[in-house]
């Protein structure tokens, strides 16, 4: 068998601090305030870690419902698309639901190449140690960076073969309608003839399921939601104290979408050095932080559709809680 090889990129050049300060900037005047276009900014190392902590608690059923589609559901779709090659976004530490489609991948034979991109160099070099050891004959070609990088760097030197791009954890629903249409658009335009697409989705269901799933118990994603702030304050200069903001999740049905905010809890003005002002707020006023749009099968053919990709398939987890399109470039 020949060795593998494990290649970190970096996706394009903008220094990550400028583009922050500028977002944050925007955000931050915006009325009302919000951040939620840019949920990259929740993921620092703590706050991925904290992620990691809620996909185990029992009011989130995402990753479970996910987990068990692809269990089931793995080696039908790579044999479906008779891919070579798994383009995943977001990787993180690639754990179960990439090792699934890896396991599917690799048991056709031949040469198989992974391409993970997460915003994390770190996460991306140790999730790839990992995976050489597990599949040895794997070829890595990780690229450290977000969504709004150049996506066409992800399939340069690809081998012919059809690839799949996963884009699982709902994450697609984390981006504003507009930001989904003008990504998923962008990325179809960067796909062969035959590649495929497969995304995961979150359904709409009860809204006390969804509104448990972003206020558990244990408050981990409150912490979650409030790391955003320490994240400004280490690498804006910002002065926020996490505690003086309370975290809300509530379910806009108008909008088929959770949205998490932090509103203070007094009114306060907030500096921050990077930015150059202080950030004033009244009490109970909010943030919005992250929105998380949820599907239905028809919702998610249309997005597919809208981007110019063909649907080919739509897998449903037993509880009909969580969903995996497969669409195709034409």
């Amino acid at each position: 068998m020949t060795p593998g090889r494990l290649e970190i990129l970096r996706l394009g050049a903008e220094d990550p601090a400028c583009r922050m300060a500028e977002d944050v900037r925007r955000g931050l005047a915006s009325d009302p305030k919000d951040l939620s276009p840019w949920p990259k900014y929740l993921y620092d190392g703590e706050g991925s870690r904290l992620f990691e902590e809620i996909t185990r608690l029992p009011e989130y059923y995402q990753t479970r419902a996910e987990t068990s589609i692809l269990r089931r559901r793995a080696g039908e779709i790579v044999g479906r698309t008779g891919c070579r090659e798994l383009v995943e976004l977001g990787s993180g530490a690639a754990g179960e639901k990439t090792r699934l489609l890896l396991d599917a991948l690799t048991a056709r034979g031949g040469r198989a190449r992974y391409v993970p991109l997460d915003v994390s160099e770190g996460v991306l070099r140790r999730s790839g140690e990992l995976l050489l050891r597990e599949y040895p004959g794997l070829s890595i070609r990780g690229f450290a960076g977000d969504f709004e990088g150049p996506l066409e760097r992800l399939f340069e030197d690809a081998p012919e073969a059809p690839r799949l791009v996963a884009f699982l954890g709902g994450t697609v629903g984390n981006l504003t309608p507009r930001r989904r249409r003008r990504f998923l658009r962008g990325l179809a335009a960067a796909l062969r003839p035959g590649d495929a697409l497969l995304v995961g989705v979150d359904l709409v269901k009860d809204p006390g399921v969804l509104e448990a799933a972003y206020n558990d118990r244990a408050g981990v994603t409150a912490r979650f939601n409030r790391n955003l702030l320490r994240v400004i304050n280490a690498r804006l200069g910002g002065r926020f104290d996490p505690g003086l903001f309370e975290h809300r999740a509530p379910y806009v049905a108008e909008e088929s979408r959770i949205e998490m905010w932090l509103h203070s809890r007094r009114e306060q003005e907030v500096p921050v050095e990077a930015l150059g002002l202080a950030v004033t707020f009244a009490a109970g006023e909010g943030v919005r932080t992250e929105i998380s749009a949820k599907f239905t099968p028809g919702s998610a053919r249309r997005m597919a559709q809208e981007a110019g990709l063909e649907p080919a398939g739509f897998y449903a987890d037993g509880g009909r809680l969580f969903g995996l399109l497969l669409a195709v470039a034409p």
